[in-house]
């Protein structure tokens, strides 16, 4: 069974954080005013009632007893219309201060009982409108940076982690987040996998990310799904039970360190051009729908260099070719799929100009 939790503080603050963090400083705000408002009438107090004559220490007892409502007696009688009045005022700003202390008192210790539920009601509705989102499984090492990359490109996405020493850094992130087991199917379902465009199982069990894949390829037929294996042997085991592709950070880690040694400035230019980075460089890759604009056309005769300022990398046809360099001559289909290089507003562009 999973349970859903509310977004937390994060870099930067979404507007339900902000709103969160105010009504926690609101509460303290309360308490602080309320401490002075007391502190106020306990001196106005004090000095009105040895401005009448009293002693300080008979004039604060009385001022105590007033205030707290347990009306033990009179220190003195009140012989003067002077002292009444000013009991009197005293005990209706008393009232009024402590009433509004106490209050502030009550709002900050129920405060996280109702931020759940305002986190638990947004979380839900967030849950609902969720269309085409990545699900993460697995908030580790390799989860975390997988959902730092999707957050910095706005990518929607939800994680799925049961393990509650995780969860606070979650919440800290302010992703959204299920906590629950992803292997259970009403936990899939809650996440949305028949409205998410791909699931990526990064446990560090590759059994559990064996299991997920079988469940998750049988719930949502057509979404993507890229799983994490750390044994050799598993790779091929999670590609027949479904994973469209499989990662074994180990070895690509021994890729990159040999890559670094061997080609520096090759290993450079494509994190460049497939990372985010100020220069704003990206490589995408679209797919050619049927009736869109490039659907029939040769990549000669669309002029997508000139008319958008990408780069033509490489053309993906639909046979499972793959034209690097394209030739430009042979037309575009339905299926194929054109890999650019270029900036993000000229990649938008092509978008605009093609695939419509």
């Amino acid at each position: 069974m999973s349970s859903i939790k509310p977004r937390s503080t994060a870099a930067p603050d979404s507007a339900m954080v902000r709103e969160l963090k105010e009504w926690h400083r609101a509460s303290l705000r309360r308490i602080a005013v309320g401490f002075g408002g007391v502190a106020g009438v306990v001196v106005y107090g004090v000095v009105g009632y040895m401005t009448l004559g009293w002693s300080m220490f008979d004039a604060l007892f009385m001022v105590v007893i007033t205030i707290s409502g347990v009306g033990f007696g009179e220190v003195r009688p009140m012989g003067t219309s002077a002292e009444r009045v000013h009991t009197m005022i005293i005990i209706g700003s008393g009232l009024v201060a402590v009433a509004y202390t106490v209050a502030g008192f009550v709002q900050y210790l129920t405060e996280g009982e109702i931020r759940n539920y305002l986190g638990l009601t947004r979380m839900k509705r967030q849950l609902d409108e969720l269309n085409g989102h990545t699900i993460i499984v697995g908030f580790g090492r390799i989860g975390a940076l997988v959902a730092e990359d999707l957050s910095r490109a706005g990518t929607p996405f939800l994680i799925i982690d049961r393990s509650p020493d995780r969860l606070p850094e979650v919440e800290r992130r302010g992703y959204l987040y299920l906590k629950g087991n992803a292997i259970e199917e009403a936990t899939l379902i809650e996440a949305g996998i028949q409205r998410a465009r791909s699931l990526v199982t990064v446990m560090p069990d590759d059994a559990a990310n064996v299991f997920l894949t079988l469940t998750a390829r049988q719930m949502a037929p057509g979404i993507e799904i890229i799983a994490r294996a750390e044994q050799p042997a598993t790779l091929k085991t999670l590609l027949h039970a479904g994973a469209d592709d499989v990662v074994m950070p180990a070895a690509i880690g021994a890729s990159r360190i040999v890559s670094l040694l061997t080609n520096k400035s090759s290993v450079q230019f494509a994190e460049m051009v497939t990372r985010p980075s100020n220069l704003g460089i990206e490589m995408q890759e679209f797919p050619v729908k049927e009736r869109s604009s490039l659907d029939g056309l040769t990549l000669r005769n669309a002029d997508i260099g000139r008319r958008t300022g990408v780069m033509v990398i490489a053309v993906k046809r639909v046979d499972g070719r793959v034209e690097f360099p394209p030739s430009g001559d042979e037309p575009f289909a339905a299926g194929d799929a054109v890999v650019l290089l270029g900036r993000r507003q000229s990649l938008e562009t092509f978008r605009e100009s093609f695939m419509v």
